[in-house]
């Protein structure tokens, strides 16, 4: 393919992609492509339908790949900035995988390489050597394929998780940093106290709602009630406050998402919970996927997003659920005061970036094992772990080298589309901005 038709297939991509949204709100598209454009790491965060695409043409194979291995719940966007922390529904500080928001049902291989591209990418902007690179990509996916395999040899009981007590070295402390974090410290960034009640403040991208909204919101947020498990049915219902908040980030770009504040499990203020409740989207990698079983098992975008972190996660937010808002499907989850990101500035020589990413494999491994035939629905029918271990054997010895060969070859192709999507954009070739 030419520069110049890889450009225009850019274009093309991105334009299928977002071309509804662009139309709704060119403003926040303009604020998300340029934010894109800051770096080959940026661009490929929010370019997760050009590198499907590719799968399924330029860099399309089947290897490891077999009637089971290309249909396991994925995460659908696993770079290397997609982890941090949480409160599992068990009280503890977790550290995995998170944002959930493009899973679905597809080949494993595709997490894999995905990630193991970001991992080129971030290493390459460290001035790392290719050879730097390699090594960090083997970390990963020989952690990878020996946690799978412990699974698959001691069956669920062995899916552990990383927490403060057996997490070292960056992780730790990025536990330790999340723990200090306090509700108190959320709810006075976010609220203020008038006449002794607390509401939201007014801010930068956060809006008020006329009454009619408000109603709408309510309703939805009554239907979302009925969609939490038995065991974590909420108890705090009392809606003290709602508002708009319209995205800003790069994967949220021109979405509409509504706060609600709630009354915590007592009268104190301290106690208040704040969920959101947003649009869920079509997840990239679904337009690339033709299963008729997968896309009819789904309610609606909303039960996509919730039902897949649930199959991913072993103890989900108590928090997450869906509802339907105006007939579109919405995602329903808390804004936790404990979630805190892997911040990949803070880690920058290669033996402590290769301990990192071991860590990311182990914890990649047990996101693919949790969503399988032990889980609680049935979209995947089989052992997962069993079923990619199975495949890998056929050829483990080519395994490691395959990721690192796609991780060395798709970083290079994302830093060149980088370049062609700043000038497309900057020189006003992409239609409707």
């Amino acid at each position: 393919m030419t520069e110049a038709s890889r450009a225009d297939f850019i274009i093309d991509v991105l334009t299928r992609e977002f071309g509804e949204l662009m139309a709704i709100d060119p403003t926040a598209f303009r604020r998300k492509f340029r934010k894109m454009a800051a770096s080959p790491f940026a661009f490929y965060r929010g370019s997760a339908s050009l590198f499907y695409a590719d799968q399924v043409g330029a860099y399309r194979d089947g290897d490891y790949l077999d009637e089971r291995t290309s249909r396991v719940w994925i995460h659908g966007d696993l770079h290397a900035e997609n982890f941090g922390t949480y409160m599992n529904s068990s009280g503890r500080l977790v550290f995995n995988v998170n944002d959930f928001d493009e899973a679905y049902v597809g080949p494993f291989t595709w997490d894999l390489k995905r990630f193991a591209a970001s991992v080129a990418l971030i290493g390459y902007s460290k001035a790392l050597s290719d050879d730097n690179i390699t090594t960090l990509v083997t970390a990963f996916a020989e952690s990878y394929l020996t946690e799978l395999r412990a699974i698959a040899h001691g069956g669920d009981d062995a899916i552990g998780s990383i927490t403060l007590e057996n997490a070292t070295g960056v992780l730790h402390r990025v536990l330790q940093q999340a723990r200090l974090n306090t509700r108190v410290e959320l709810l006075g960034e976010q609220t203020t106290i008038d006449d002794f009640e607390r509401r939201f403040s007014l801010g930068e991208g956060v809006y008020e709602v006329d009454e009619q909204t408000a109603v709408r919101v309510t309703a939805a947020f009554q239907e979302y009630l009925g969609t939490l498990p038995e065991a974590g049915r909420a108890v705090a219902t009392r809606i003290k406050d709602i508002k708009l908040r319209k995205g800003v980030g790069i994967g949220s770009a021109g979405l509409p998402s509504y706060n609600l504040l709630l009354e915590g499990h007592t009268e104190a203020l301290e106690n208040d919970v704040i969920l959101y409740m947003k649009q869920a989207q079509v997840p990239a990698v679904a337009r690339w996927i033709d299963d008729d079983r997968v896309k009819g098992y789904f309610r609606h975008q909303g039960h996509r997003t919730a039902e897949s972190q649930r199959a991913l996660q072993a103890h989900a937010d108590p928090w997450l659920g869906f509802t339907e808002l105006g007939g579109v499907g919405q995602l329903v989850a808390e804004v936790s005061p404990y979630a805190a990101d892997l911040d990949w500035s803070d880690v920058n020589e290669p033996d402590e970036l290769s301990g990192v990413v071991a860590d990311l494999g182990r914890a990649v491994a047990r996101m693919h094992s949790v969503a399988d035939d032990e889980s609680s629905h049935d979209l995947v029918d089989f052992s997962t772990e069993e079923a990619i271990v199975a495949m890998i054997d056929k050829n483990e010895a080519g395994f490691v080298r395959y990721l690192v060969d796609f991780a060395h070859k798709y970083g290079d192709q994302a830093r060149e589309d980088h370049q062609d999507f700043v000038d497309v954009f900057r020189n006003g070739r992409i239609p409707g901005l």
